[in-house]
């Protein structure tokens, strides 16, 4: 299951759009763990309690997310977001959302010259002269709203 936070994933076509997915925890602090950190507080420093309180929260809300989006039948989340609420005194909701989505890989446009053996590639020209081609302005229909 692929992730990104994007509205898109970068090499992939998303073909099919499912539904919102989500997943959440809420989570209150270990009293103990509370208590060292806030004399840590007092000197500084990472407070590495909360630090891996969030993240195992994190993980939990995006493995709960998943669960959501396979049983939808979809490749990848696309449009990831987190969110955080307090719900009550000590206690933390972290919320993840994203859109479920079927994607394929993109076919990538072959390229007409052999990359060079410098790793250096020349510039070209984007357009051919076909596009240039094109029909004049001056034959193309025109409207005219006065008949």
């Amino acid at each position: 299951m692929q992730l990104s936070n994007l509205e898109h994933l970068p090499g992939y076509q998303i073909t099919e759009r499912l539904d919102v997915v989500y997943g959440s925890t809420v989570r209150s602090k270990h009293v103990g763990k509370d208590l060292f950190a806030g004399l840590k507080n007092i000197v500084g420093g990472e407070l590495t309690a909360y630090t891996e309180l969030l993240e195992e929260s994190r993980q939990e809300a995006i493995d709960r997310m998943t669960v959501k989006a396979e049983a939808l039948g979809a490749d990848a989340v696309v449009g990831l977001r987190f969110s955080t609420s307090s719900i009550a005194q000590g206690a933390s909701e972290l919320f993840v959302y994203g859109t479920a989505v079927k994607a394929i890989r993109a076919v990538q446009p072959m390229q007409s010259q052999p990359p060079s053996d410098s790793g250096y590639q020349s510039y070209q020209k984007p357009n051919t002269q076909a596009d240039y081609e094109q029909t004049p302005v001056d034959d193309l229909p025109r409207f005219n709203p006065f008949g």
